[in-house]
């Protein structure tokens, strides 16, 4: 007879909060309950109150699981020989193959949970936006300063324009069953973009 061997809490946390944003996937952020949450690992809803003390949390640790891998996908992009605009392209591509390996992130971005019930969580994610925002202008403002882009160009309004793009595609690209691919997309577009900044 196999023995079932105990999680440790390190474990059994990282287990929730995977589930957490599998379910945030699949039913969306606002439907998720704790007790969908104990049901997805397996364990009783009070076995989740071990581990969490409160349903914000739970979200907080999401935030937090999600911000490091986006870091880590962030630091894959950060090579000296590769030049700004091709660092800016490997960034907003590296985000978008990240959004579609996890779906739950349009939707909680633009959850009722993240705008209205949890002010911690909703500052958290803009503070990844701005910073996110800040590392490309700096890129865009190093291609302007090479002559590469429009003098003319505002770094800041440029970046602003890029993460819309990112985000509101992500958003159509949820709003529709994820039924195109949404790299191949957010690649061709931001192509589009970059051609318009580009100096004749």
């Amino acid at each position: 007879m196999a023995t079932r061997t105990r999680k440790s809490s390190k474990e059994r946390k990282a287990e929730i909060v995977g589930a957490a944003i599998r379910l945030a996937g699949k039913i969306g952020p606002d439907r998720l309950t704790t007790l969908a949450l104990a049901r997805e690992v397996g364990i009783s809803e009070a076995g989740i109150f071990r581990h969490f003390s409160t349903k914000g949390d739970i979200w907080q640790a999401v935030a937090n699981h999600i911000g490091s891998l986006l870091q880590a996908k962030a630091a894959l992009n950060e090579h000296d020989e590769l030049s700004p605009v091709d660092q800016l392209r490997g960034f907003v591509i590296g985000h978008l193959t990240f959004i579609e390996a996890t779906p739950a992130i349009p939707a909680i971005l633009f959850s009722r949970e993240l705008h209205a019930e949890n002010d911690q969580l909703r500052r958290f994610f803009a503070g990844l936006i701005a910073q996110r925002q800040a590392h490309f202008s700096s890129l865009i403002a190093a291609e302007i300063e090479a002559g590469h882009f429009h003098r003319e160009l505002n770094a800041d309004d440029a970046a602003t324009v890029i993460l819309a793009l990112v985000q509101g595609l992500a958003m159509r690209w949820s709003l529709n069953a994820r039924n195109f691919d949404l790299v191949e997309e957010g690649g061709r577009l931001l192509d589009l973009l970059l051609s318009g900044f580009r100096r004749p």
